[in-house]
């Protein structure tokens, strides 16, 4: 009787054992996610949170743009992202991460996509990110929406990734950048025939393309594109760059030491183990942008 009663008690020991180290275990991962990510800010009836619609000048064309506005008097930080080939993965759940934490947080559709007016080019996608920005920087603009035109952060995921570095590298007034499984649109692989394919794959909601068309412009200006153009631009800047499991990180990481050879030096680098989208690691990967953002001065 008094042998079972040990074997039980030793038993129970290592039961409440690893019970507390779940427990712990949780307890410091939820320390490491910002409050923002999962509480909602106290109500502002002043000055709510809100959503405005906006239309965003571009070579002649008004394209379509949210701007998510903090509660608060402001103005604030502000985030624009932008999003990928063709787009199914906007980020939205770090849009509205990124309100909580008092930042505004702009998205915006590339001329041709997702019914802003024109024909999609790839050229012309970061001519658009140029023109929000300039959008949000007009000070009628900026006081309307409550943008803190001194701290504006550029981020993209994927083709949005290659956006903001194109982007970013030219506009040494932005507050830093952020590169999501950044994808090389100067980076071809495979045959023609395999490229129209891949790009068959990603051209719902693209206005004026085809599949063969949205080829020959990657291959005719396999240079220009290059992501590697960006390396001095981006040096001058805060950066982030983000990657997964997902095949890019490798050609990532060629930027990476290109920005630093260009003398950067502010440069955080973070790795996860998940698919493109991120798909299983979305309070990780806004939990990561959230920690960045609140360390930039």
């Amino acid at each position: 009787m008094g042998v079972m009663t040990l074997v039980l008690g030793k038993v129970n020991a290592s039961a409440v054992l690893a019970a507390f180290l779940v427990f712990s275990q949780g307890a410091a991962f939820a320390q490491s996610i910002p409050a923002a990510i999962f509480t909602d800010p106290p109500p502002d009836k002043t000055h709510p949170a809100k959503m405005t619609v906006v239309h965003i000048p571009t070579h002649g064309l008004l394209i379509n743009g949210v701007v998510y506005q903090a509660s608060g008097a402001g103005p604030h930080p502000t985030i624009v992202i932008c999003h990928g080939l063709p787009g199914n993965e906007k980020n939205l759940d770090l849009a509205q991460a990124v309100r909580r934490a008092g930042w505004n947080a702009v998205t915006f559709n590339y001329r041709g996509s997702w019914g802003s007016p024109g024909n999609f080019r790839f050229v012309q996608n970061p001519e658009d990110a140029a023109a929000v920005l300039e959008y949000l920087r007009s000070p009628t603009n900026a006081a309307t929406l409550g943008i803190d035109t001194r701290r504006i952060v550029l981020a993209g995921h994927s083709m949005g990734g290659w956006v903001t570095a194109m982007t970013a590298s030219k506009d040494s007034g932005l507050f830093g950048a952020i590169l999501i499984s950044a994808a090389d649109m100067g980076r071809t692989r495979g045959t023609r025939e395999q490229l129209v394919a891949s790009m068959a794959e990603d051209m719902e909601t693209l206005a004026g393309v085809t599949p063969q068309t949205m080829a020959d412009e990657i291959t005719a200006n396999a240079k220009a594109f290059s992501i590697g153009n960006a390396a001095p631009g981006l040096a001058k800047l805060p950066l982030l760059v983000i990657t997964s499991d997902d095949g890019l990180a490798p050609a990532v990481a060629v930027l990476v030491k290109a920005i630093e050879a260009q003398g950067g030096k502010n440069v955080k680098t973070a790795h996860f183990a998940t698919d493109h989208s991120y798909s299983d690691h979305r309070i990780a990967l806004e939990s990561e942008v959230l920690g960045w953002m609140a360390g930039l001065k």
